[in-house]
């Protein structure tokens, strides 16, 4: 709703910080301790800083499901923001002040009764006409967004007369003016600026309620969308409106520009743009908790391994809904007739509804009427739940309005008396869990193939070295040995024989002095030639004995390089020594890993043993229940007798449900439900056929649907080619589709379409059963009629009749049993009360009549009573009487009235031939007495 006068705002003086993660963070007067003063003057004081003593229940929240769940305490916040006058107000109310004065500082609003008396209320915050987007967006739904992104609910929701500003606070999209961008806008800028486009998601839904109905303003033909309550936690959930991921600010405005064109808008005198239906954007924000994911470390010897656990990973969903109520409006004043009048009935009676919802939260009244409209169940967790909410009142200053004022003020005064219990929302993100195992898991079997092919490389490189090395070594060794060996032994034969040559020469010296001198020489002369003789020689002794030092030098150096030699020899062996000592150890721990692979193996081919045999006694047990006549989805008179024929199938039964029970013990759900996604195709379908043996146990239902087991059936149907799963798969659905809200989401999910293919593909007789059986439980609930005759639920039962086998007829009849019976039940309510329903039965437009009145007669006991059964229903009603008689089925019912085996079907038929006038003048036209 727009609001004239706003286009002239000033900018306030609030100051934001620069981003939601910054620690300077500006003033938050509706924070969660907040413990500003919330009464009139005239009233007594609010207790806001802690819990109520008697708080009653929320809107519809189931609270004893959350009792184990710690909660924080928040009270709602509320703000006043007041319009300043219009161009038609200047005019009217020149003369005439304003009814209201605001005092901001002191957080005070005083309501004018006449020139000398006022009424004064305090709120969390007072909003100037002069307040700037920007300024309320900070101090009305930014604490409310940063507690969205920490992982808690939250709800801000503008409240106030038609033309007061409603829609221009929250949904303005500030394409011409930045500045004047509203709650919606801004709140997403800061959500995309804190997210991570890694690891987090943010998705949206814009939707409307009109005239009751809720509509999705994304998809114009989704306009009849359904509330969906979980019957253990009460969350109320919209599985058909679109959610859309957004990525980026501009996608966003898109989306909210789309949404606003489809939003229903009339001219009054209050508003030329008056909104006649309560707009609803959803922000969906799932965040990746960092930090809780911590790696063990573990030591083996020199080596260090990380070791992380198998914990999975924590995301946090939280849920930010912006509500921009309809205003409430005097038809007087604002001259409504016609369709808008009726627009104005519905819109007053749903705000009247939440009025009367927080006045009992606000007294602590035992009973809260949630249920009286829609827009209390949608808002159930808002008010006394585990959302963070905060509330934008909005008022205008002329005094002609002022009753409309006073109200809208007294209901932000009774909405601060509620109080919240904040919880956060954190849940195990197992998918994620098992894909990232997954992808480690062969990382890790790469990695180790990688680094058991470069070890054993490494390895023999190693020892090549080491070899070539020692050979290196030896060799040189043995050539330097070799050299220095001739070396000396040339050196001391070269000295010995200049020795000799020496000596010699010496030799003949002697002998030629000698014969030269002759006998005539004194005794002196020979006396001094052998002084000189002695002399000579002791000279010779003295250089031999320099040579033999000599070599005595060389012989030592020869040594010293010998054991230099002998050194590196014993260094390359020790090296070896420790390269062998590594291979050891690397060997060892190769060792290790392959038992450890080997075990985690064992222990895997012992799950898939155990499925294996469940799965194979399952079947046998099938097996003898189809021979023995007895079917689960039947029930009824017939299945007791076969148990009774049958005892040993019973013991049988009992033995299975034994063996399910223990597997279902022993691994768990969960483990079992992710097989379902198994690439193995007799894993896959051994897990499918323990799933189907669960959901035929009542309290194994709802456990496998909370777990997501019904979400997995469906798709397999989807995705899967094997008959074998389609026909197990549809068994299973059809054992979950017993149960009256499990149908529900079965239709929400799509079911039925399913449903239709797998019969139109399937060849197999036991698979169309199995689809007929799911499809007649569905026809049983009175509320999916209409759904399940759409996506040709009617049609593709009829589909499946050109195939003869008896158990397939027998489904086929007992689904056209249920749907008659439903509509004979709805055109019975309806005949009671004020008006008549017209329309003949849907059966008969779809082309069934020509097939029933076929089968009446049928061999086949059960497909004759359901087909008898049918037919009373269908001539119930008068409507349906001409069709019946042209298609042969008067006389069809005369044998049943007459012949029929059964007495309650015999009654019922002999009821509707003497009740119905057509079928009365029929008989008297054919001369036939009844």
């Amino acid at each position: 709703m727009a609001a004239a006068g706003y286009g002239n705002y000033r900018n306030g003086t609030h100051s934001s910080r620069n981003s939601l993660n910054s620690t300077n963070k500006v003033d938050r007067p509706l924070s969660f301790n907040s413990n500003a003063k919330n009464s009139s003057l005239k009233s007594k004081s609010l207790n806001s800083s802690g819990l109520r003593k008697s708080a009653p229940a929320s809107l519809g929240a189931a609270t004893e499901a959350a009792k184990d769940d710690a909660g924080v305490p928040g009270r709602v916040r509320v703000a006043v923001r007041l319009r300043p006058r219009n161009a038609e107000e200047m005019v009217a109310d020149a003369d005439f002040a304003d009814c209201v004065e605001l005092q901001p500082e002191l957080k005070r609003l005083k309501l004018r009764k006449n020139n000398w008396d006022s009424d004064t209320y305090e709120f969390d915050e007072v909003l100037t006409e002069f307040a700037s987007q920007k300024r309320v967006y900070e101090v009305v739904a930014k604490p409310v967004v940063e507690s969205v992104l920490d992982g808690y609910n939250g709800t801000v929701m503008a409240y106030g007369q038609t033309g007061t500003g409603k829609t221009y606070t929250l949904g303005r999209l500030g394409e011409e003016d930045t500045a004047a961008r509203g709650i919606m806008v801004r709140a997403m800028e800061d959500i995309l600026a804190d997210v991570s486009q890694e690891t987090d998601s943010v998705s949206v839904s814009y939707l409307q309620l009109y005239m009751e109905t809720i509509q999705d303003l994304l998809d114009p033909t989704n306009d009849n969308i359904s509330i969906v309550e979980d019957p253990k936690t009460g969350d109320v959930s919209l599985p058909g409106a679109s959610l859309i991921e957004i990525r980026d600010q501009r996608s966003f405005v898109e989306l909210l520009r789309s949404g606003e064109v489809h939003r229903f808008a009339a001219n009054t005198k209050l508003n030329t743009k008056s909104s006649r239906s309560h707009a609803i954007l959803m922000v969906h924000v799932k965040r990746s908790v960092k930090g809780r994911d911590s790696a063990l470390s573990s030591n083996n010897g020199d080596n260090s391994h990380k070791v992380k656990s198998l914990k999975p990973p924590v995301v946090r969903k939280a849920k930010l809904v912006v509500v921009d109520l309809a205003g409430s409006e005097r038809i007087d004043k604002s001259g409504s007739e016609g369709h808008t009048l009726e627009e104005a009935k519905s819109i007053n009676l749903s705000l009247s509804a939440l009025g009367k919802c927080i006045n009992a939260l606000a007294e602590n009244s035992p009973h809260v009427p949630v249920r009286d409209s829609k827009l209390t169940r949608l808002l159930r967790d808002s008010f006394g739940g585990s959302a963070r909410t905060s509330l934008v009142i909005t008022i205008g200053p002329s005094p002609r309005h002022r009753g409309e004022t006073a109200s809208t003020i007294m209901f932000g005064q009774r909405a601060m008396k509620v109080q919240n219990m904040l919880k956060l929302k954190e849940e195990f993100d197992y998918k994620s869990l098992a894909r990232v195992l997954d992808i480690q898991l062969d990382k890790l079997i790469a990695e180790h193939e990688r680094q058991q092919k470069a070890f054993e490389e490494e390895i023999e490189r190693i020892a090549i070295e080491a070899q070539n090395q020692i050979s290196e070594v030896e060799r040189n060794y043995e050539d330097a040995l070799e050299k220095e060996r001739v070396k000396y032994q040339k050196a001391c034969m070269d000295s010995i024989k200049k020795l000799e040559e020496k000596w010699m020469l010496n030799k003949q010296k002697h002998v030629s002095d000698d014969n030269k001198v002759g006998l005539k020489d004194d005794s002196s002369d020979v006396t001094s030639k052998e002084e000189g003789s002695q002399v000579a020689a002791m000279e010779e002794v003295a250089e031999l004995k320099k040579l033999l030092q000599k070599e005595a030098h060389l012989r030592k150096a020869a040594k010293e390089e010998v054991d230099n030699l002998k050194s590196q020899l014993a260094q390359s062996k020790k090296l070896e020594a420790t390269g062998n000592s590594e291979v050891l150890k690397l060997l060892k721990m190769l060792e290790d890993e392959a038992c450890q692979k080997e075990k985690l193996e064992g222990e895997i081919a012992i799950l898939q043993s155990q499925l294996l045999q469940v799965s194979f006694e399952a079947d046998e047990t099938r097996r003898r229940l189809d021979k023995g006549g007895s079917e689960k989805i039947l029930g009824g008179r017939d299945s007791q007798m076969s148990q009774l024929q049958h005892p040993q199938l019973n013991d049988t039964a009992n033995g299975e449900k034994a063996s399910i029970a223990k597997l279902f013990e022993q691994v768990g759900l969960h483990k079992i439900l992710s097989l379902l996604e198994a690439e193995d195709a007799d894993v896959r379908i051994h897990a499918v056929k323990v799933v189907a043996n669960l959901a035929a146990e009542e309290t194994n239902q709802e456990k496998i649907v909370e777990a997501g087991g019904l979400t997995s059936l469906l798709t397999l149907l989807r995705s899967s080619e094997d008959e074998t799963v389609h026909r197990i798969a549809a068994g299973a659905i059809a054992n979950l589709a017993m149960n009256e809200t499990n149908q529900e989401l079965i239709m929400a999910q799509g079911g039925i379409r399913l449903l239709s293919m797998t019969a139109a593909n399937a060849e197999d007789p036991q698979t169309l059963r199995m689809v007929a059986g799911a499809i007649a439980n569905l026809c049983g609930n009175d509320k999916l009629q209409m759904k399940l005759r759409g996506e040709g639920g009617i049609k593709a039962l009829l589909g499946m009749v050109k195939y003869r086998h008896p158990d397939v007829l027998a489904q086929v009849a007992r689904g056209i049993a249920n749907f008659a019976k439903c509509e004979s039940r709805a055109s019975t309510q309806v005949s009671n009360g004020a008006g008549s329903k017209n329309r003949k039965s849907l059966l008969i437009e779809d082309g069934a009549l020509p097939w029933i009145v076929q089968n009446a007669n049928n061999e086949t006991s059960q497909i004759r009573r359901h087909i008898e059964l049918a037919l009373c229903h269908l001539a119930q009603h008068e409507v349906n009487a001409k069709d019946m008689i042209s298609g042969g089925a008067l006389l069809e019912l005369v044998r049943i009235s007459r012949d029929c085996s059964r007495e309650d079907i015999k009654t019922l038929a002999n009821r509707t031939l003497t009740s119905s006038s057509t079928f009365q003048a029929e008989l008297r036209r054919l001369r036939i007495d009844y």
